[in-house]
């Protein structure tokens, strides 16, 4: 697809994938897809005002097709009111990673079944924040590259590395055996208290998380090196998972 037409399905993001294509929205995620270069960029579609407030960056990358379109053909073309008045389309070739890409890597985060694209978003906003070096990712967590998942992330699912893994149990197995140590979080009383973890400098740790309702498999606990809660309040339900995560990643920085 080319020229604004390609916009028409950003609201669709089944035939985006099919097109392999993402959407971006906003002018500071798209300030940094356009100049961070880790995505090939399709083009950007701007109503005038967002166009002259981001001059300087669009004149650095010449290479992009930049459509300005009145707010509400822009409307009429998406399907949708985007008032920040900034899209950018962007290809999902980015270079492919394996787990052996994380190999160096010190913190890892690993996400089970976290279906609800802005918590994904906001893990990966906490990890990129908290130093972590790349995401895993299982079959059925939600796509990264999904618009809600980057707008909740701030531009972090574009930034930071992430894979998702085929074979989940036996891939994390595999980088147990590599020298990483596996910390599952949980709300079970058997684990341990997060106070009372002791990591030491040289500890490779990936911290997995699951979803809010049904949390880690048993599979994914039975095969942890450590199983970590966080004490609250118990008139408390839960954590939100992104809350929860950057506190665990903070205490064992």
């Amino acid at each position: 697809m080319i020229g604004i037409d390609a916009y028409r399905i950003v609201g669709d993001p089944a035939a985006l994938e099919r097109a392999g294509l993402f959407v971006a929205e906003g002018r500071l995620i798209v300030e940094r897809l356009l100049l961070d270069g880790r995505f090939r960029v399709h083009s950007v579609a701007v109503t005038p005002a967002a166009a002259t407030a981001l001059a300087s960056v669009l004149s650095q990358r010449s290479d992009v097709p930049v459509h300005v379109c009145d707010p509400k053909e822009l409307q009429a073309i998406t399907g949708f009111d985007f008032h920040r008045g900034c899209l950018a389309l962007a290809c999902r070739d980015a270079p492919h990673l394996t787990i052996d890409s994380f190999l160096l890597a010190r913190r890892l985060v690993a996400l089970e079944g976290v279906g609800n694209p802005d918590n994904v978003g906001g893990l990966f906003r906490t990890a990129f924040a908290l130093g972590v070096q790349g995401v895993l990712l299982d079959s059925s967590t939600a796509d990264p590259l999904y618009r809600k998942a980057i707008r909740t992330s701030m531009g972090a699912t574009l930034r930071l590395p992430f894979v998702r893994l085929g074979a989940w149990a036996d891939d994390l197995q595999t980088l147990r055996s590599r020298g990483f140590r596996i910390v599952a979080l949980t709300p079970h009383a058997e684990a341990i208290e997060l106070g009372d973890v002791a990591v030491s400098h040289d500890d490779r740790l990936i911290i997995v998380v699951g979803s809010e309702g049904g949390g880690l498999t048993a599979a994914s606990l039975t095969q942890s090196d450590l199983l970590v809660r966080i004490p609250i309040d118990p008139r408390a339900d839960s954590l939100n998972v992104a809350v929860a995560a950057g506190i665990v990643l903070q205490a064992l920085s």
